[in-house]
């Protein structure tokens, strides 16, 4: 699964680990991806957004045809 939100667009950040001798690795910071299903009135069909935990609550604040709308205008396909 890709980790980045349909809704947001938010994407692995890269950064180092730093150890206790202070040497640096790389690592990835991931968001918080989940995958959920909504049932969309206007179409008469469930869709499935892959959606990080701030999108979840973004899509609970807007609703759900205004999120997909806003997926659309993003250009992915719902």
């Amino acid at each position: 699964m890709s980790a980045h939100c349909q809704l947001t667009g938010a994407q692995p950040g890269f950064g180092n680990r730093v150890s206790h001798s202070h040497r640096r690795t790389s690592r990835r910071f991931d968001p918080n991806i989940q995958r959920k299903r909504y049932w969309l009135p206007s179409e008469g069909r469930y869709v499935r957004l892959t959606l990080s935990t701030k999108g979840i609550k973004t899509v609970d604040t807007l609703g759900i045809e205004a999120a997909v709308a806003r997926i659309r205008a993003r250009g992915v396909k719902v």
